[in-house]
């Protein structure tokens, strides 16, 4: 057997020989000299397991018995499972493996509509069963290629370990987040644990998420998907076959597969079963600002003003933990922050909105009477319990913390009060949820954990510490759905949902959570950012992949602390990352208490000079971003977008993950290397132009070395769209009322074409309920025209100031506008871009910009 073939008889327990072959399996030592390699001890080829029986209809699909005629290795080994079989769509199947007899945890799924398809559409799969020993392999129609294949190693089934294991059709595979890798993840014989950890981004790491999700990018442009709903701590073993072996420690195996057949039709298919994105609120597109240590209202309003005095964008001034009384949540510090309310008014006086920090720990040892979130969530039932059904209690920056058990409604109802209380004293427009993964300074709890098999079960993933309760709560606490064992790694995704609820509720408008724990379907609540990054020039290229795959996971609204939270950053480094935070779909710079502050103010003029070209450029471009978030929720597009996603049959954008697209049409290039004035940037096939003069570059799909400045961030627009910007302010508030220009990049047949979603920013489901604009523009036959395609009043009063038109051949000798001459108009030889200005047409009515040539 190939030793990439071999698949590992050994995963639970590191055995000798004569254990080895008492299991049935083969052993072959290798040279040791490799810390991770093929297994020593491996299955033959022809190994037993359970016997399928026939199959029969259900209401779903259809279903048939497995029983192992004799048991496993195992401790706790389950002989018997049925298997369901639910052709969910033409590209979505679904099966399960679960016990019959007992009932084990399962995740719920959003309840939305039917996933079913009554439809007579041709399957893209066919399915194979292979009776004894049980697998299955699943092909791809079209062309046969098989997309998976677990009979390849065994089906194992026990109360506390489920391994199945499948064949890959390619080595590039993305996802199984949360973890700092690139794009393409490693499969040489590498290993991904998901279990939610409070652990700063490094490589071999568990880390706050956990993604059970992969995409597989085949031959010629194809992909499809995987996505195993299973919360409980999980391994994920990568092999260069390539293949592929989930084990989990619990739950059941509920397993859906996508078939695409493009890349961007898989997560829009993982995203029907996971749950569409939220659409942020128009100020949360701006730049937010953030440090742990603004000891005080006075220097918190004194960060804000240096903003306004420089002339830096800013829309959203936050506070980590330094506003809270003793750091208990709920409340804020007499002394420090007496004046919280009056600051957050001012604030909102000056088209600003304020967030700061909620942790879920609530603190337990005020006295009695005087903390209410405490003492009204005791009276309530609302934190988890121990073992023996006692209020659990941690160590979180409080002190002694008793955590929300988030899956009882009751505690959902409690948190929307406390969370009303607050706000009817400081009315904060979001909340950053922290430490939920739930972390804990001690191990467990502070009355440690019962020794039973919740706590140690009979196999642990890799993890951080070694054991599963390491910097978080005992696995045997209770929760009203199940054992926290169970509930782990969907701490952060509860919290989220209970959060949002709450500020719907308490605000009446688009609530903006930001979290850091995560589970797949959070972006139905929240934004994410990653963590505790590093100020490094490694943690700054790493921040791309890191953002591009919560894209795939269904959460767009993500990005990475600009500039760095750990250690010092650099003026450089720190103008690099603002250049390129320009273009998280989320942007905060954030930063620890320790390090030399990094507020875009203080640093040398040139570095404000470039850093402020930046933001001026992000907030140019927002009707832009908004509409890609618009459709993200509406259609479940990315927004920032790798370029295998655009291009899949462009074998050269594969593994780029040192750029990125804004949805289709915008190429951003940034700069990730310390002293680089130049840059390889790779243009796939086409015309792309330079957003910055309309410099046309046409590629044929291939690296060019491009200037790049310190004052240079390198965007790139494709041919054949246009793009909505509006004329930047220094906050969303004013920048929404300027005069909109359109970017026009003119395909090599003179079309284009680009739309612009439109409402007032903040009020729920404008969407649903039809309170929007919608615009689309189309250039060609040398005309731009617009054409509003619904209206609301949102866009009343707005105008067209001017358009950008690149690509236009010659120069034009007249441009007109609705009919009229204008005379305010250039052209540029060199770069054939055509720039009107001073026009000033009704954003509401159709309009056309026309040149004769």
């Amino acid at each position: 057997m190939a030793l990439e073939s071999r698949f590992d008889c050994a995963r639970d327990r590191v055995l000798s020989q004569s254990e080895c072959e008492e299991r049935g399996c083969c052993y072959a030592p290798l040279s040791s000299s490799v810390p991770a390699g093929p297994p020593w001890c491996f299955y033959p080829r022809s190994y037993s397991g359970y016997r399928m029986g026939p199959f029969t209809p259900t209401a779903r699909g259809q279903a048939a018995t497995l029983v192992r005629p004799s048991p496993s290795y195992l401790p706790k080994d389950i002989s018997t499972l049925s298997l369901e079989v639910v052709e969910e769509t033409a590209s979505c199947l679904h099966l399960t493996l679960k016990d019959p007899s007992s009932r084990r945890y399962e995740v719920p799924l959003p309840t939305g509509k039917s996933r079913r398809n009554g439809g007579t559409q041709d399957h893209l799969y066919e399915v194979d069963f292979h009776p004894d020993p049980f697998g299955f392999i699943v092909r791809r129609k079209s062309n046969g290629r098989v997309i998976v294949n677990t009979t390849v190693a065994p089906l194992l089934f026990a109360d506390q370990y489920l391994q199945l294991s499948t064949t890959l059709a390619s080595s590039l595979v993305s996802g199984l987040g949360e973890h700092y890798t690139p794009l393409s993840l490693n499969l040489n014989w590498t290993s991904l644990t998901l279990w939610n950890r409070d652990m700063a981004p490094h490589s071999d790491v568990n880390l706050y998420g956990s993604h059970p999700f992969y995409l597989v990018q085949e031959e010629d442009g194809l992909a499809h998907g995987v996505f195993l709903l299973n919360s409980n701590a999980m391994e994920v073993i990568l092999q260069p076959t390539p293949a592929l072996t989930w084990v989990a420690i619990g739950g059941i195996l509920d397993l859906y597969i996508f078939l695409g057949p493009d890349p961007q039709s898989v997560v829009r298919q993982y995203l029907q079963v996971i749950g569409y994105p939220i659409m942020p609120p128009y100020w949360s597109l701006g730049f937010h600002l953030c440090r742990w240590g603004y000891l005080t209202t006075n220097a918190t309003r004194q960060v804000a003003q240096h903003m306004h005095n420089a002339k830096l964008p800013l829309d959203v001034q936050w506070n980590d933990l330094d506003y809270a009384d003793k750091r208990r949540v709920f409340t804020f510090d007499p002394w420090r922050f007496g004046d919280l309310p009056d600051m957050v008014e001012e604030f909102h006086q000056r088209g600003l909105k304020y967030i700061l920090i909620l942790d879920p720990g609530i603190s337990s040892t005020s006295p009695a009477g005087t903390y209410p979130p405490f003492d009204d969530g005791q009276k309530r039932g609302v934190f988890i319990t121990n073992a023996t059904g006692q209020t659990l209690i941690g160590m979180v920056w409080p002190g002694q913390t008793a955590f929300p058990d988030f899956t009882n409604p009751e505690t959902r109802h409690w948190w929307e009060d406390c969370i009303r209380q607050f706000h009817s004293k400081v009315p904060v427009d979001g909340l950053w949820i922290d430490m939920n993964e739930p972390s804990s300074f001690v191990q467990g709890s502070v009355d440690g954990c019962p020794n039973s098999d919740l706590e140690n079960p009979p196999y642990t993933p890799p993890v951080v510490g070694g054991q599963l309760n390491s910097g978080t709560i005992c696995l045997s606490a209770q929760q009203t759905l199940s054992t926290h064992y169970n509930l782990h790694n969907l701490y952060g995704l509860t919290e989220a949902s209970a959060t949002h609820r709450a500020l719907v509720k308490v605000r009446g408008k688009r609530p903006f959570v930001l979290s850091r724990s995560s589970f797949p379907g959070i972006g139905r609540f929240s934004g994410v950012w990653t963590g505790d990054v590093s100020s490094d020039w490694e943690q700054l290229r790493y921040s791309i992949p890191a953002v591009l795959q919560f894209g795939l996971f269904g959460v767009p609204l993500a990005g990475a602390d600009v500039c760095g939270f750990e250690g010092d950053t650099t003026e450089e480094l720190c103008v690099r990352w603002m250049q390129l935070g320009a273009f998280y779909p989320f942007m905060r710079n954030h930063n620890d208490m320790s390090n030399v502050p990094q507020e875009p103010y203080v640093f040398g003029q040139r570095a404000q000079t470039a850093m402020r070209s930046a933001l001026n450029l992000r907030y140019s471009l927002l009707p832009f971003l908004y509409t890609l978030f618009h459709h993200a929720h509406t259609s479940a597009d990315t927004v920032a977008r790798p370029l295998f996603l655009e291009f899949p049959t462009d074998p050269n954008c594969q593994t780029i993950d040192r750029q990125f697209l804004w949805g289709n049409a915008v190429l951003i290039s940034p700069v990730l290397e310390q002293g680089a004035v130049e840059l390889a940037a790779y243009l796939p096939p086409g015309t792309w132009y330079s957003l910055h003069n309309g410099q046309p570059f046409y590629s044929k799909g291939q690296y060019l070395l491009l200037p790049a400045d310190l004052d240079t961030i390198n965007v790139h627009v494709r041919e054949g769209h246009i793009i909505p910007q509006q004329e930047p302010a220094l906050t969303t508030a004013a920048s929404r009322r300027n005069p909109f220009f359109l970017t026009v990049a003119l395909s090599t047949g003179g079309w284009a074409w680009g739309d612009l979603f439109w409402d007032d920013g903040d009020s729920l489901d404008t969407f649903k309920t039809g309170d929007y604009c919608y615009v689309i523009f189309i250039a060609g036959q040398s005309q731009v025209v617009s054409d509003p395609l619904r209206l609301n009043g949102a866009l009343d009063g707005l105008v067209l100031g001017g358009l950008r038109v690149f690509g236009v051949p010659s120069p034009p000798r007249y441009v007109w506008a609705n009919g009229e001459i204008v005379r305010d108009f250039t052209y540029h030889t060199d770069t054939k871009a055509l720039t009107v200005s001073s026009l000033a047409l009704p954003m509401t009515e159709v309009f056309t910009v026309q040149w004769t040539l």
